[in-house]
């Protein structure tokens, strides 16, 4: 079996550090107080319900329009889209080696952002749109013009999305919407948000669940208030529909199967989390390393104490083994249907997550005090990364997942 990587990737990896050290360092410390000590409070609008402030999200702009003109901006994109037609072992290799340079404007995923995007909802458009949404849609959702926000989750379903109790119902050629979603990521800015509405069935059905494209300035659509969470800005919305009305052309997809949409790219995008995951986690733990050889304590450095080495040794340990799934895992996806994998995706994903919140906070008590303190990037790494363990399938579900396929249950 051979364990090396496709040897494009290599070269690949210099030219991306070079363009990230001529174009966008310089941009980032001109900016720094977005990633030093400050960087919580530097990137939130506190007096407008902890939002991220416009300052910063137009420095994002800019990093992604620097990416864009030197062609890494759309790398995992078809061709077609002017992207390179980027594998999944392509962009997990990426995304790993980003988040191991740690923080940064060149891959800052608190906002999902990176000079390597990811681009679920054109994918999605390409699938499921019709030629009047793809033209309108495929390019604005590239270059910002139009962004889309994701309305699944409710105040009382999360994971159990068949039982959502949002409603869509006809008006002649209209359809008019009721309900409320939460953790609408991004819908402070979005043009749109991608409202899923049963349509028709009983709870608990698959079927007779419709996605809509619902404009954000609709009458009746209005976001209350936003959650703060652990880590700050936040752009997780709660959204109310009191009769909103959208035409016909609003449907994404198929009428009652709007959970096709919803799982459109789900493989994907968990794979590429998981290597980011696995890249920061890398980074905590050789910066740990890197700490416990320099500092010296009682006469001799810290890094002699088994008590150090030993905890290090199992992360880096669990590092290796992660890497090798993550890169299996995106390597089949390449090869096979997504649903033939899922369950090594799943596996990938629940453990790259759980590896990045241990080696950050292993860091933190290598480093002591001055490891627990914003100075370093441990917290933030820590609080950003263990969101992942709820979010973009809570790791119980990705566990549930394997399990089906490990003991033959849930098959249809």
């Amino acid at each position: 079996m051979d364990f090396s990587l496709p040897e494009h990737l290599p070269g690949l990896l210099a030219e991306m550090d070079a363009f990230i050290e001529a174009e966008i360092t310089p941009l980032e410390r001109e900016h720094i107080q977005y990633f030093d000590h400050r960087r919580e409070y530097a990137r939130t609008d506190w007096d407008n319900g902890g939002v991220p402030r416009r300052d910063w999200e137009d420095l994002l702009t800019e990093m992604r329009r620097r990416a864009d003109a030197a062609g890494w901006l759309r790398y995992g994109l078809p061709s077609r889209f002017g992207g390179r037609d980027g594998s999944n072992i392509d962009m997990a290799v990426i995304r790993e080696h980003l988040a191991h340079k740690g923080l940064g404007l060149h891959n800052d995923l608190q906002d999902e952002s990176s000079i390597v995007g990811n681009f679920p909802q054109v994918i999605m458009m390409d699938r499921f749109g019709t030629d009047e949404q793809k033209a309108a849609w495929t390019e604005a959702l590239i270059t910002g013009e139009r962004s889309m926000a994701f309305g699944l989750t409710e105040p009382n379903h999360g994971s159990d999305a068949t039982w959502l109790e949002t409603t869509a119902v006809r008006d002649g050629n209209d359809w008019i919407i009721n309900g409320a979603k939460r953790w609408n990521t991004g819908v402070h800015r979005a043009t749109h948000d991608l409202i899923f509405a049963r349509t028709s069935g009983e709870p608990g059905q698959a079927r007779g669940i419709t996605a809509f494209l619902v404009p954000t300035d609709s009458p009746g659509f209005t976001v209350p208030y936003y959650w703060w969470t652990f880590n700050m800005p936040t752009d997780h919305g709660e959204v109310v529909l009191d009769n909103v009305r959208v035409p016909a052309e609003a449907v994404l997809g198929e009428v009652g199967h709007g959970l096709d949409v919803g799982q459109t790219f789900l493989h994907e995008n968990r794979i590429r989390q998981a290597a980011s995951s696995l890249g920061a986690g890398q980074y905590c733990i050789d910066r740990a390393v890197g700490y416990a050889n320099q500092r010296s304590v009682f006469g001799k450095p810290l890094a002699v104490n088994q008590a150090v080495q030993w905890p290090l040794v199992e992360l880096q340990t669990e590092a290796q083994m992660v890497r090798l799934l993550v890169y299996y895992a995106a390597s089949q996806l390449d090869a096979n249907h997504h649903m033939e994998v899922s369950d090594k995706v799943s596996m990938a994903n629940y453990r790259a997550n759980r590896l990045v919140c241990e080696a950050a906070d292993r860091a933190m008590q290598v480093h002591g005090g001055v490891g627990y303190s914003r100075h370093e990037p441990f917290e933030h790494i820590y609080r950003h990364h263990r969101r992942y363990r709820i979010t973009e399938g809570a790791e119980e579900i990705q566990i549930r997942r394997v399990a089906q396929r490990l003991f033959g249950f849930g098959r249809r």
